[in-house]
């Protein structure tokens, strides 16, 4: 209005300073700011971190969720392990399609014994036998299993003599109808071809400490000295296999003193194994015996 004329009513320009265009007034709130204006630095960036632990922690979530369902799911097939004992037994780290050596079937023993997802253990047996002292080795490895979780045998074809001494001290014995058990005994072989090589003017000569040094040798036949030797060390044997297995299962020793391999038929009436089955009925059973001692 014009200070002139007090009847001038137009609109005047105003003497107030404007604020820079492109700039918030800090009057506003941020809820009124308008559509132009960025949101807060700070704010943007918590909420990018909000989203990436709830992606993360989703991630983990489905990652233990499909672990724990395929433990589950495996669990049948990982809870019982299966040793194989297959061939003649010796002492020694090694094996082959025709032997098979202590250390091996014990390390197996030990490692199933001591896995945590194992709760029983089958061993798979089909040996004809071996010697005394690498049944004895893995019966120090079976007993260390056992006293960890259920050991079972399944026999195949044949579990005789040493083989069976090791059989006997599972907590269960699996047997197939005809399966060749028992045999239990010691046999020591020797030969002389001393009159073949007497033909064919072959000569040996032997330089020896003692007189039973060349003990065995081919080139001679035993003495009756050594002859006599030779027997007691099969019935030391052979009274340390017996009294062993007589140990672990109640057998009467006039069925098998005489050391006849028997059918496993015949071998559960006597005691010498527990039950008719394949290496399957075997699992199973074992499964059966890990649940009882949960």
């Amino acid at each position: 209005m014009d200070e002139n004329n007090p009847w001038d009513f137009s609109p005047q320009p105003s003497t107030e300073p404007v604020p820079p265009t492109g700039i918030m007034n800090p009057a506003l709130s941020e809820t009124t700011a308008g559509p132009d204006v960025p949101a807060p630095v700070g704010k943007q960036q918590y909420s990018r971190v909000r989203w990436i632990l709830i992606i993360l922690v989703g991630a983990f979530v489905i990652a233990g969720l499909g672990i724990a369902v395929y433990y589950f799911a495996q669990d049948e097939i990982r809870s019982v392990s299966v040793v194989r004992m297959e061939g003649t037994m010796v002492t020694g780290n090694y094996a082959d399609d025709e032997v098979i050596g202590s250390e091996v079937v014990g390390r197996e023993l030990r490692e199933a014994a001591d896995d945590p997802m194992v709760e029983a253990i089958v061993l798979r047996v089909n040996s004809p036998g071996g010697t005394p002292a690498a049944a004895q080795e893995i019966i120090g490895d079976l007993t260390y299993a056992k006293s960890k979780k259920p050991v079972l045998v399944s026999m195949g074809d044949s579990a005789t003599s040493a083989a069976y001494m090791v059989s006997a001290h599972a907590d269960r014995i699996y047997a197939n109808p005809d399966t060749f058990t028992a045999g239990i005994g010691v046999i020591w072989t020797f030969s002389d071809i001393s009159r073949w090589m007497e033909s064919e003017g072959y000569n040996v000569s032997v330089i020896k400490s003692g007189s039973k040094k060349d003990m065995g040798s081919t080139a001679r036949p035993l003495t009756a000295d050594e002859q006599a030797y030779a027997e007691k060390i099969v019935e030391d044997s052979f009274e340390t296999l017996l009294s062993d297995i007589l140990s672990q299962r109640s057998i009467r020793r006039e069925d098998v003193e005489d050391a006849r391999v028997i059918r496993g038929a015949d071998a559960i009436r006597m005691n010498i194994v527990d039950e008719l089955g394949n290496l399957n009925d075997a699992i199973d059973g074992a499964k059966r015996m890990a649940s009882s001692r949960r």
